[in-house]
């Protein structure tokens, strides 16, 4: 009997062995997992911070320099506030930031020369639609395609019959802030 204890008791504390030596194998496998995806995602840039001052009183800060992204360029407008009413006739607020996308590399340049146009034209579309309406995803893409339209409508008349820029050159408008409260 002496004998058969003893062989029991070698058998756990070898087998406590094993499991200590496996999971220590496996908190090591986890913090190398987590290490990696810290890395991954710091050369990625996910942990830069843009620190942009918001604008107030419906002003639009200054679009940031324009990033060249494949046979694209795009120019930001950002913090536009606007006044917008619900279907009850209630006021509310709006916070607006978008990206325009172009195939012009001139675009920066273009938009800053007609920012007011621009801004007239997002002013008119956002007030011709109540919130419910914009809080909708197929609101937010009639908008998306009428202000393509109209922003390149703006940008066409500007440029006239200068060659040197691309007539109908927006492309898309990515919303980067659509805040309504």
């Amino acid at each position: 009997m002496a004998e058969n204890e003893e062989v029991v008791v070698q058998e756990t504390k070898s087998g406590g062995k094993g499991l200590m030596i496996a999971l220590i194998a496996l908190i090591v496998i986890l913090i190398l997992v987590v290490i990696g995806g810290g890395y991954l995602l710091y050369s990625n840039g996910a942990f830069s911070s843009n620190n942009n001052p918001t604008a107030q009183n419906g002003a639009v800060q200054q679009e940031e320099p324009q990033a060249r992204t494949g046979d694209y360029f795009k120019v930001d407008i950002n913090d536009m506030v606007l006044n917008i009413t619900n279907a009850k006739g209630r006021e509310k607020l709006m916070k607006l930031s978008f990206s325009i996308k172009s195939t012009d590399e001139m675009i920066e340049q273009l938009v800053e020369e007609n920012k007011a146009e621009i801004i007239d034209v997002v002013i008119s579309q956002i007030s011709s639609r109540n919130s419910e309406e914009l809080l909708t995803v197929g609101g937010k893409e009639l908008l998306k395609e009428e202000l393509i339209q109209e922003i390149n409508a703006v940008l066409n008349q500007a440029i006239g019959e200068n060659t040197d820029f691309q007539k109908d050159s927006v492309k898309n408008i990515y919303f980067t802030a659509f805040v309504i409260k």
